[in-house]
């Protein structure tokens, strides 16, 4: 374990190095190609650099950070776009924290987020609002260890124990980006977007995907990926002279689902460091084709006038999210064993930290 905490340590020095490169050298090289050339290193290091670590949880946590999210914001700064960029420029701390951690800077009533311009979607009586159930951040740390601390592996059905690693999944997602909105917070005082809105009431896949989970990948892969297919099929379907605006996000919304596949089969190639099965890519292929279906039977239904209530369409939507993650996204993890390494991680952060803190009470 310390030889593992040394190696995370040298990780993130090395991406603290890089991002300091990133601002005092490569932000001055006139965007475009040239400062594309200048960051493919940085590209390349942040894409190697969770080899250097073992563990499950440190290893998956740096590479979906780093990875992912890192060198698609620096994709987009290359090109003068994305949080990263901004005239003027942001200060050294704001620009590490932003390009580090799954943050997002909450926008004022002037500039509307795209969350907050998708409300008239549920503006219809018919798509009624599910009721709200907000589980602040303590409820949510609790719920995960006791989660952890029931979870027996050995005994109970795989099936019960797939189940719960859905629960488990969504807690440990809400934990760790919310404690990295806590400290963002905490040490430069802004304010910043939650990282999910209550998926568990999610009334359609467009609203989970959309609106409700993991808000930070959904933005980064709307301004990396969806944008730029939307644009290019956009300009496709003019020259065909067909209806550009009903049909020019389909393609879009499959080549994001698809990015977003690969991306996790590379996250988990990092943790089992097995060579990829696909199943995960087919998870999001599937949802991806289910949602682009989804949005073509919204749209002849309602304009009849009739949809499913909350209360039938949120079952059968989180119903479909749990099944097939069950069956396609966590097989490979549970197949290599990586479901039980993670488990125990966590368990032995528990145990530290209940140490600590009976230490802690013990002194005073």
């Amino acid at each position: 374990m310390e030889g593992e905490l040394k190696n995370l340590i040298k990780v993130w020095l090395v991406v603290l190095a890089s991002l300091c490169y990133t601002y005092f050298i490569a932000s001055k090289i006139p965007k475009g190609k040239l400062r594309l050339l200048s960051l493919i290193p940085i590209f390349f290091l942040f894409t190697i650099l969770p080899l250097s670590l073992t563990t499950v949880l440190p290893t998956g946590i740096t590479a979906f950070f780093i990875t992912w999210l890192a060198n698609f914001k620096l994709l987009l700064f290359s090109f003068g776009l994305g949080p990263l960029s901004s005239d003027p420029p942001k200060s050294l701390p704001l620009f590490i924290s932003i390009a580090c951690f799954p943050i997002k800077i909450k926008q004022n009533d002037k500039y509307p987020s795209h969350q907050n311009t998708q409300k008239h979607i549920n503006s219809s009586p018919i798509l009624e609002a599910p009721p709200k159930l907000p589980l602040n951040f303590p409820t949510k740390v609790l719920l995960f260890a006791l989660l952890v601390a029931a979870i027996d592996y050995k005994r109970v059905h795989p099936k019960i124990v797939l189940g719960s690693y859905c629960c488990l999944l969504y807690f440990l997602v809400d934990i760790v980006l919310g404690l990295c909105n806590a400290i963002v917070r905490a040490t430069l005082g802004i304010e910043l977007e939650l990282p999910s809105d209550e998926p568990y009431f999610s009334t359609s896949l467009q609203d989970f995907w959309g609106r409700r989970w993991n808000l930070m990948v959904t933005n980064i892969l709307r301004h990396t990926v969806y944008k730029p297919v939307r644009s290019i099929s956009e300009t496709v379907l003019v020259k065909l002279k067909q209806q550009k605006q009903k049909w020019a996000p389909l393609p879009a919304v499959l080549v994001a689902f698809i990015v977003s596949g690969l991306m996790h089969e590379l996250i988990f190639f990092y943790i089992t460091r097995v060579n990829p099965t696909w199943e995960v890519t087919c998870f999001f292929v599937l949802h991806g084709v289910c949602l682009v279906v989804e949005f073509w039977v919204k749209n002849v239904l309602l304009a009849r006038g009739c949809w499913l209530h909350w209360a039938v369409a949120g079952p059968l939507t989180i119903g479909f999210v749990v099944v097939t993650a069950n069956w396609l996204f966590l097989s490979p993890l549970v197949r290599n064993g990586a479901d039980i390494k993670a488990i125990e991680e966590c368990k032995v952060v528990m145990k530290l930290l209940k140490d600590n803190m009976l230490w802690t009470l013990k002194s005073l």
